[in-house]
Protein backbone atom coordinates (compact mmCIF):
# COMPACT_ATOMS: atom_id res chain seq x y z
CA UNK A 1 0.00 0.00 0.00
CA UNK A 2 1.38 3.61 -0.65
CA UNK A 3 -1.15 5.47 0.55
CA UNK A 4 -4.48 5.74 2.31
CA UNK A 5 -7.31 7.90 2.47
CA UNK A 6 -10.03 8.14 5.59
CA UNK A 7 -12.83 9.46 4.05
CA UNK A 8 -16.26 8.49 4.82
CA UNK A 9 -17.75 10.53 1.98
CA UNK A 10 -17.82 7.67 -1.23
CA UNK A 11 -18.48 10.13 -3.87
CA UNK A 12 -15.57 12.05 -2.71
CA UNK A 13 -13.05 9.21 -1.90
CA UNK A 14 -14.18 8.00 -5.21
CA UNK A 15 -13.19 11.06 -6.82
CA UNK A 16 -9.65 10.74 -5.28
CA UNK A 17 -9.42 7.02 -5.81
CA UNK A 18 -10.44 7.41 -9.84
CA UNK A 19 -7.40 10.29 -10.10
CA UNK A 20 -4.61 7.96 -8.31
CA UNK A 21 -5.62 4.75 -10.47
CA UNK A 22 -5.18 7.13 -13.55
CA UNK A 23 -1.22 7.72 -11.92
CA UNK A 24 -0.98 4.33 -11.40
CA UNK A 25 -0.80 5.25 -7.65
CA UNK A 26 -2.15 2.48 -4.82
CA UNK A 27 -4.97 4.47 -2.42
CA UNK A 28 -6.63 2.44 -0.06
CA UNK A 29 -9.60 4.49 2.31
CA UNK A 30 -11.22 3.78 5.12
CA UNK A 31 -14.04 5.51 6.23
CA UNK A 32 -12.97 5.72 9.89
CA UNK A 33 -9.96 6.34 12.13
CA UNK A 34 -10.39 2.81 13.30
CA UNK A 35 -10.91 0.87 9.87
CA UNK A 36 -7.41 2.54 8.94
CA UNK A 37 -5.97 1.17 11.95
CA UNK A 38 -7.43 -1.96 11.41
CA UNK A 39 -6.03 -2.09 7.38
CA UNK A 40 -2.42 -0.63 8.91
CA UNK A 41 -2.12 -4.09 10.70
CA UNK A 42 -1.49 -5.83 7.25
CA UNK A 43 0.46 -2.82 5.10
CA UNK A 44 1.85 0.39 6.22
CA UNK A 45 0.92 3.07 3.83
CA UNK A 46 3.63 5.79 3.39
CA UNK A 47 1.07 8.81 3.51
CA UNK A 48 -2.24 8.89 4.84
CA UNK A 49 -4.92 11.69 3.10
CA UNK A 50 -7.50 12.61 6.42
CA UNK A 51 -10.78 14.15 5.90
CA UNK A 52 -10.84 16.92 9.28
CA UNK A 53 -14.43 16.56 9.23
CA UNK A 54 -14.63 12.55 9.20
CA UNK A 55 -16.92 11.89 12.14
CA UNK A 56 -15.45 10.72 15.67
CA UNK A 57 -12.30 11.85 14.65
CA UNK A 58 -9.80 13.00 17.37
CA UNK A 59 -6.71 13.93 15.88
CA UNK A 60 -4.55 13.96 18.48
CA UNK A 61 -5.34 10.26 19.35
CA UNK A 62 -5.33 9.28 15.85
CA UNK A 63 -2.24 10.60 15.81
CA UNK A 64 -0.60 9.40 18.82
CA UNK A 65 -2.05 5.63 17.80
CA UNK A 66 -0.22 6.12 14.51
CA UNK A 67 3.13 6.92 16.06
CA UNK A 68 3.20 3.76 18.57
CA UNK A 69 1.85 1.35 15.47
CA UNK A 70 3.59 2.05 12.02
CA UNK A 71 7.44 3.02 11.81
CA UNK A 72 8.46 5.53 11.00
CA UNK A 73 4.88 7.44 10.64
CA UNK A 74 3.22 8.13 7.80
CA UNK A 75 2.97 11.70 6.30
CA UNK A 76 -0.35 13.17 7.11
CA UNK A 77 -1.95 15.24 4.77
CA UNK A 78 -5.28 16.92 6.18
CA UNK A 79 -7.46 18.77 4.40
CA UNK A 80 -10.99 20.08 5.53
CA UNK A 81 -13.79 22.95 5.89
CA UNK A 82 -12.68 26.54 4.85
CA UNK A 83 -14.99 27.71 7.71
CA UNK A 84 -13.33 25.19 10.45
CA UNK A 85 -10.36 27.53 11.03
CA UNK A 86 -9.68 25.96 14.59
CA UNK A 87 -10.06 22.38 13.11
CA UNK A 88 -6.93 22.89 10.31
CA UNK A 89 -4.72 24.96 12.35
CA UNK A 90 -5.15 22.32 14.97
CA UNK A 91 -3.61 19.50 12.38
CA UNK A 92 -1.37 22.30 11.59
CA UNK A 93 -0.34 22.36 15.36
CA UNK A 94 -0.71 18.35 16.05
CA UNK A 95 2.22 17.82 13.18
CA UNK A 96 0.38 17.31 9.97
CA UNK A 97 2.88 17.53 7.07
CA UNK A 98 -0.03 19.64 5.30
CA UNK A 99 -3.58 20.79 5.87
CA UNK A 100 -5.34 23.17 3.64
CA UNK A 101 -8.72 23.68 2.99
CA UNK A 102 -10.81 20.93 0.51
CA UNK A 103 -11.13 23.19 -2.30
CA UNK A 104 -7.47 24.04 -2.36
CA UNK A 105 -7.16 20.02 -1.95
CA UNK A 106 -9.63 19.49 -5.15
CA UNK A 107 -7.57 22.12 -6.88
CA UNK A 108 -4.05 20.68 -6.57
CA UNK A 109 -5.21 16.79 -6.93
CA UNK A 110 -4.15 15.81 -9.97
CA UNK A 111 -0.40 17.64 -9.89
CA UNK A 112 0.15 16.87 -6.56
CA UNK A 113 -1.41 13.56 -5.82
CA UNK A 114 1.81 11.41 -6.60
CA UNK A 115 3.88 13.68 -4.53
CA UNK A 116 1.08 13.84 -1.60
CA UNK A 117 1.88 9.85 -1.47
CA UNK A 118 5.63 9.14 -1.97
Amino acid sequence: MSGMMICDDLIFASRVTTTARAQRLQLAVAPSTDAALALMARSCPTAIILDLQNPGLNLSDFLEELAKRVTPRPRVIAYGSHVDVESLKAARAAGCERVMPRSQFVEQLESSLAEWLR
